[in-house]
């Protein structure tokens, strides 16, 4: 038999007989976790015959690309099980998400009963072992095997070329697949909630019913998820927005979040020290409307790759847009006068408030909002600037990150989407930029392919909080299409008219969502100088309140967040009561305290300090602020 050579990931050679499958590979290779193999850069089964020398990297489970194979295999078990049970429903798409997958099925709304039942029959099939088989067809011949399913058919109709299926036991679906070798390998799931989903995730299609669930390859992997995510329940922000008096949200405006004085403290915090970071980084602050016209959208591409997600209105009779992003009014900015070479770089920075239209199935309190503060920078350079400017953006999300907030993060590069503005040869220049940049800082960065932004790639950061969750919110965007869209030009040394390329760039992301991650993440008691109720004062007795409301004013002068507790209480009731509010520091005062000139102290943990002198005191909260403890 002819032998083939296989450079595995490690870098090592191999010889196998030519056909020899990845399984094979994996096996002789001691990757016993393998879930799929990455041949030459693309995915495939671990039945695939390799024929020709080749490339080989292992994904498992504990990569996201190995989750997302894993959960998507396991989607299909549910479908599977549903069809077994209640014939008539009918199976549309079934994705892996963020911490499991979903299927979406055409049929009556499903009842606890229900998801006990699909339990089971997917525990039959997983006991089954049966393989994850694909099988390609053509268009013809998959609308005969899915006749009596319009979803499946309309899907067939909208793929280019042949169409594979995948079969497992009699079981087919319409998938791209790959899928994990078999049913075998999915030995714990849980089924977590229904809920309604539009086809398509449209709202002038059919709603259908949506089946959630999570799946591992151990039993420990799932307890331990589902303690995750009993954690995380007693951490929602929403219980703490409404507990802490922070933010709500309404009937009068769904998805849109009211902040309430305490949450605008949080907000403010925030800003504060982005502008203070920003100003010290070079960046100058511009605002621009959140209401532009329909031309304008036209031009940045907006119109034409993100209508779906905008809110239009009409003035005068003519159409305009709530700005989703902020990039076109910095473009306008940049455009008012003629930009020497010399300004360059140029660091614009911008608060905006920007609008998109979420289905309001996806909306999850701070998490998933229709209106947001964008942390915007749009950074215009010549193009031997990009490596130095990126890192330097690398530097700052750095600063925030580690050294002010304790996030630890990975980072991603994601590369050209299916749709998309600008030349193959302006996507080439700026995926490399980026990547180069990379290589400069030594970060290790994961490739996510097809999931740059439409306008160019971009570098996203992904932090983790300490439920070991990741959440994605700083990113760097390469824009090589918008400047050349805009007609954007600077003066050269030569004297003529230069095209400069541009970065768009956050560091939180969304101000909103970033609050939410922090009151999640502290659980609902943060650091004190994010707190919004640094100090309560508490007094004994009535005849305390002078004094008590002398510190208070001593401390607001200072900008200090201090309240005063007066109370006719019990000093217990109202210590519990502070506690459960979060203040970060409670202050005690009585006879002894008012006679000294002290307060007794209680930290964030509990711990009673005792009579420390008032301004003493003072000095102490300043210096854990300016730190940012």
């Amino acid at each position: 038999m002819p032998k083939i050579t296989v450079t595995i990931g490690d870098g090592s050679k191999k010889q196998f007989e030519k056909g020899t499958s990845a399984q094979e590979v994996a096996e002789k290779t001691n990757a016993k976790n393998a879930l799929v193999a990455d041949i030459d850069g693309a995915l495939f089964d671990l039945s695939t015959k390799i024929e020709k020398d080749a490339n080989i990297k292992f994904i498992d489970f504990s990569s996201q690309l190995g989750k997302s194979v894993f959960w998507h295999s396991a989607a299909h078990v549910l479908a599977n099980a549903v069809v077994r049970l209640f014939p008539k429903a009918k199976i549309t798409i079934g994705p892996g998400w963020e911490g499991g997958f979903y299927y979406d099925i055409d049929y009556k709304p499903f009842n606890p009963e229900d998801l006990q039942k699909i339990e089971k029959e997917m525990q039959r099939i997983v006991d089954e072992n049966s393989k994850f088989e694909r099988i390609s067809t053509t268009k013809a011949e998959a609308k005969k095997l899915f006749r009596a399913n319009q979803y499946k058919k309309e899907l067939i109709d909208e793929a280019e070329g042949n169409i594979t299926v995948y079969r497992n036991s009699k079981f087919i679906d319409l998938c791209r697949g790959p899928h994990v070798p078999n049913t075998g390998c999915i030995k714990a799931f849980r089924l977590i909630k229904t809920a309604g989903a539009y086809w398509k995730g449209d709202q002038k299609n059919k709603q259908l019913q949506r089946i959630y669930g999570t799946a591992f390859p151990t039993k420990k992997e799932l307890d331990d998820y589902l303690k995750l995510q009993a954690e995380a329940e007693k951490r929602d922000h929403r219980k703490s927005g409404k507990d802490l008096d922070l933010f709500s949200f309404h009937e009068e405006g769904p998805g849109f979040p009211f902040f309430h004085p305490k949450g605008m403290d949080i907000k403010n915090a925030l800003i504060d020290f982005w502008r203070e970071a920003h100003k010290k980084a070079n960046y100058r602050e511009i605002q621009t409307p959140m209401i532009l016209s329909r031309e304008l959208w036209k031009k940045s591409g907006h119109w034409d790759n993100y209508r779906e997600n905008m809110y239009f209105l009409k003035i005068d009779d003519k159409e305009y847009a709530v700005k989703p992003m902020n990039c076109p009014g910095a473009m306008i900015v940049y455009k008012q006068k003629i930009h020497s070479y010399r300004e360059l770089p140029l660091r614009i920075a911008e608060l905006g408030l920007v609008h998109r239209h979420e289905l309001s199935g996806v909306l999850a309190g701070l998490f998933r909002v229709r209106s947001f503060t964008q942390d915007d920078a749009h950074i215009f350079m010549m193009p031997e600037h990009i490596k130095e400017e990126v890192a330097s953006i690398i530097e700052l999300i750095d600063y925030f990150y580690s050294e002010i907030f304790r996030f630890p993060y990975h980072v991603e590069l994601s590369t050209r989407p299916t749709k998309s503005i600008g030349t193959d040869n302006q996507w080439r220049q700026a995926e490399t930029g980026l990547m180069s940049a990379l290589e400069k800082k030594k970060i290790k960065y994961a490739i996510n392919p097809g999931d740059g932004a439409f306008y160019g790639p971009k570098i996203d950061f992904h932090i983790k909080d300490c439920l070991g969750r990741t959440w994605q919110c700083a990113t760097i965007q390469l824009d090589m299409a918008m400047p050349e869209r805009f007609d954007l030009t600077y003066e050269g040394k030569d004297g003529k008219k230069h095209r400069p390329v541009m970065i768009h760039r956050v560091i939180y992301g969304s101000i909103e969502r970033f609050i939410a991650i922090l009151l999640e993440h502290y659980a609902g008691r943060l650091p004190l100088w994010l707190s919004p109720e640094q100090v309560r004062i508490l007094t004994i007795a009535d005849r305390f309140r002078d004094y008590g409301e002398k510190i208070m004013k001593r401390y607001e002068g200072a900008g200090i967040r201090a309240t005063l507790d007066d109370r006719a209480e019990s000093i217990g009731y109202k210590v519990r009561e502070a506690q459960l509010n979060k203040v970060n520091y409670i202050l005690v005062v009585g006879e002894k305290e008012k006679n000294d000139g002290t307060v007794a102290v209680r930290t964030p943990d509990g711990k009673v300090m005792g009579a420390v002198k008032t301004d003493e005191f003072l000095k102490k909260l300043i210096e854990e602020i300016k730190g940012k403890k």
